[in-house]
């Protein structure tokens, strides 16, 4: 995944969250596979997980925000990790105003130490996640090292807006009423978890397939086209947070706690967005035997 140099990313409105802010709420007791498991969380996952439901502020006090500097072309973008999340955003915003009637996009919070949030502490120690009661996302790149650690491998910057576009995919999931048709009704490999997460799988490829179509006020692309090196980098993303694999970190894989799901289903409904496109991403729609 390249930005184009010269395309125009001044019009990002992601901020930054986190200096010298006042955190209330824990993440005691995750550790580094629970960082795993907690990317890419949707809806109350992030709330079991904290221990807390959505929708209660754990804040004690008001977090400093700021614009993200040196964010103004896509080679800022291509420097920079912290610029190319707020670079994919108008990338994202552009393909889904094209998708979904009334579309608005997400907030967009680049996380710097921790935050607070109504759906508890935002930090490298929870992972990316998307909180439905502010429509907002929040990502802390440093989780990118911390998940390299665990795995061994670096996290290409492909695999790194995989991350931001699955998030979106909640949103996408928020804001058409598809989170408040098929509830929570806990885990497990048919659960609405698991095709929750992976339909968000889905429209991060679909958006893969056609980031490269999004241009700026000159006609510029922001993207140029996913190389196949990169595909299988955000392949490889998709695999490490299967269920199944991060499971078996501890030795353990119990489907009946499947909350993601597999890391060939993770692949796999993201290979169907890329090829097929949003169309194709109704994984409420289809048996467990064909998720």
């Amino acid at each position: 995944m390249t930005f184009n140099d010269n395309a125009d990313v001044s019009g990002n409105k992601a901020r930054r969250r986190g200096r010298g802010a006042v955190v209330g709420g824990s993440v005691g007791g995750l550790g580094i596979v629970g960082v795993i498991i907690a990317l890419l969380l949707g809806g109350g996952d992030l709330g079991s997980l904290l221990g807390g439901g959505l929708g209660g502020d754990t804040g004690g006090g008001t977090a400093q925000e700021e614009t993200i500097d040196g964010c103004e072309t896509g080679s800022d973008a291509n420097n920079n990790d912290d610029c190319r999340l707020a670079a994919a955003t108008l990338a994202l915003d552009g393909y889904w105003e094209g998708q979904v009637d009334g579309y608005r996009a997400p907030q967009f919070y680049i996380v710097d130490g921790s935050t607070s949030t109504q759906c508890g502490t935002a930090s490298n120690a929870v992972g990316p996640f998307y909180c439905p009661p502010e429509e907002a996302v929040y990502i802390d790149p440093d989780f990118w090292s911390l998940l390299g650690q665990q795995f061994g491998s670096e996290i290409g910057p492909l695999a790194q807006l995989y991350v931001l576009a699955h998030e979106y995919g909640h949103h996408i999931q928020q804001i058409t009423g598809i989170m408040d048709a098929n509830p929570d009704n806990g885990t497990g490999a048919d659960s609405n978890s698991v095709r929750t997460e992976l339909q968000a799988d889905c429209f991060a490829g679909a958006w893969v397939a056609a980031m490269s179509e999004e241009t700026d006020a000159s006609g510029t692309s922001y993207l140029q086209p996913a190389t196949e090196e990169q595909l299988e980098d955000a392949l490889d993303a998709a695999a490490t947070v299967g269920d199944d694999n991060i499971q078996s970190q501890s030795g353990q894989v119990n489907p009946d706690s499947f909350s993601h799901g597999t890391s060939e289903q993770r692949k796999r409904w993201f290979a169907t967005g890329y090829q097929n496109g949003v169309g194709q991403c109704d994984t409420f729609a289809v048996s467990g035997s064909e998720l």
